[in-house]
């Protein structure tokens, strides 16, 4: 007789060791063009606030909640969605993220007042969201563990195309002359494109064999999702039922989130993407307000130009960098850096703006430039990649929930204070605080978090643990075999 831990093993290890094959690609896009919506969606709001304040009059309380009505929504929909998947399954859910995007860019668009833009803001806010934690999980758990930071990255790394679309797309309407009014309905209406273009293929994906193993004990579905991954056809036997119930899945509860080491990494995974996103978002769906005070004379258009440039040179391009370079640096040295990075960069926009000095247009853009270096090739992809590895199966959804959820609410506060923080403390005092913000997650990253780098899921979540082995067993013949 083998153990279940042997055919657990046996099983896992051919989802673990296959090399890049065509599903790999075909789940990261289907998980990818999420995140090009989730990112369109996100920052085009930015833009649509310039057009809408002359239109509706926005006060500056109104335009900071339009801002971040959405970033709430999210970390409501990550913390649902992620739990939910360790309750009913991968599958179950995953499609419905979309939906629920779609139909939240749609109302977006035909929205009267500013009242029910935000309410349909925060309904596309929950289905962002609930994308997080999902997306992120099914690509981890179908990764080989090789390529596993690289397919990851790669899913989010869809993000940074959306980011140059929107202010393209921008200026492209702008430029042909559509009247404001109309403008800003047809730029939030265009997010709902490609969110209903992947809901079918989403529905059509099996559930992870991690997940049908080590929460189900389903082996068979185990088996049939290793076949779709490999195109083979193995067979495996059933393990037998012991008083303990089936032999092969991990014995978890969801308090174990609070246990060591899983409170430590949840805290590492949480706290980082909190303070990412807070500086990250603040600044960048508040652009618009950032080259105001930078160029008070500028043109709408101008600035716009101005940060699609910042996002096609210095954004961009680094996320595929990261996403190319996790498997080989690792993710913990990238996200310190990258934190690291950001500081120097906020403190020499903070420092050199102080007793009435600022920085010319160009010298600015180019430190801003910066920091965007190190956020894309630095934390804003690591902080996906993490929360999507470093947690047991059964409670891995919890872990990355309340890890994209917590991120979302850094991002709800930096949107939400900033026009009150440049309108108070300036630029100089603004990016102080985000300097600090940077290196708070540059510290906790080294003291909170794990590199598994090439590690298989099983231990990095340090899954054996979980399995009580001796009361447990298959039949000989349960080591998969092709049929």
């Amino acid at each position: 007789m083998d153990s279940a831990k042997d055919l657990r093993n046996n099983l896992l290890d051919k989802v673990d060791d296959i090399d890049l094959v065509r599903h790999h690609f075909r789940t990261m896009f289907t998980a990818g063009m999420g995140f090009f919506t989730d990112a369109y969606d996100l920052f085009i709001i930015g833009v649509v606030i310039a057009l809408l304040t002359p239109i509706w009059h926005l006060t500056t309380p109104e335009i900071a909640l339009l801002g971040s009505s959405s970033l709430i929504a999210a970390a409501l929909g990550a913390y649902i969605f992620g739990r939910v998947s360790d309750i009913f399954g991968r599958k179950a859910i995953y499609g419905l993220e979309v939906l629920i995007l779609t139909i939240g860019a749609i109302g977006s668009a035909f929205s009267q007042d500013i009242t029910q833009l935000i309410i349909w803001r925060i309904v596309l806010g929950i289905g962002i969201g609930g994308d997080y934690p999902i997306s992120a999980i099914i690509m981890s758990e179908y990764s080989n563990r090789k390529d596993r930071g690289k397919l990851v990255s790669m899913v989010f790394s869809l993000q940074g195309i959306g980011l140059v679309v929107g202010p393209m797309v921008a200026i492209l309407i702008i430029m042909l002359g559509v009247p404001h009014d109309m403008a800003w309905r047809i730029l939030l209406g265009l997010g709902a494109i490609p969110a209903a273009s992947v809901i079918y293929l989403r529905r059509k994906i099996k559930e992870t064999p991690y997940f049908s193993l080590d929460a189900k004990g389903d082996v068979s579905g185990t088996v049939a999702a290793i076949n779709d991954i490999t195109g083979s056809k193995i067979t495996a036997a059933e393990p037998k039922k012991s008083e303990n119930g089936n032999g092969v899945k991990l014995k978890t509860k969801w308090t174990d989130i609070f246990t060591y080491p899983n409170n430590l990494r949840l805290l590492g995974t949480a706290g980082s993407w909190f303070l990412l996103d807070w500086a990250f978002y603040g600044n960048s769906i508040s652009w618009p307000l950032v080259m105001k005070s930078i160029m008070p004379h500028g043109s709408f258009i101008q600035g716009l130009a101005l940060s699609t440039i910042v996002f096609v040179v210095f954004a961009a391009p680094f996320y595929w960098i990261a996403a190319f370079s996790m498997d080989k640096l690792g993710r913990k040295f990238i996200q310190t850096v990258g934190f690291i990075g950001m500081a120097v960069a906020y403190l020499i926009i903070s420092f050199t703006s102080f007793g009435g000095y600022e920085l010319i247009p160009a010298v600015f853009m180019l430190v801003f430039g910066m920091s965007y270096i190190f956020t894309e090739f630095g934390p804003n992809v690591t902080t996906f990649v993490y929360p999507a590895e470093v947690f047991p199966t059964p409670i891995r959804g919890l872990g990355d929930g309340i890890s994209a959820g917590s991120g979302k609410i850094g991002a709800f506060l930096g949107t939400l204070l900033f026009p009150f923080l440049m309108a108070a403390l300036k630029v100089q005092g603004t990016f102080l605080i985000l300097a600090v913000i940077a290196i708070l997650g540059a510290i906790l990253t080294v003291v909170a978090l794990p590199e598994p780098k090439e590690m298989s899921l099983r231990e990095v979540g340090q899954e054996d643990k979980y399995i009580e082995e001796d009361k447990l067993s298959v039949p000989t013949s349960a080591e998969p075999h092709k049929a």
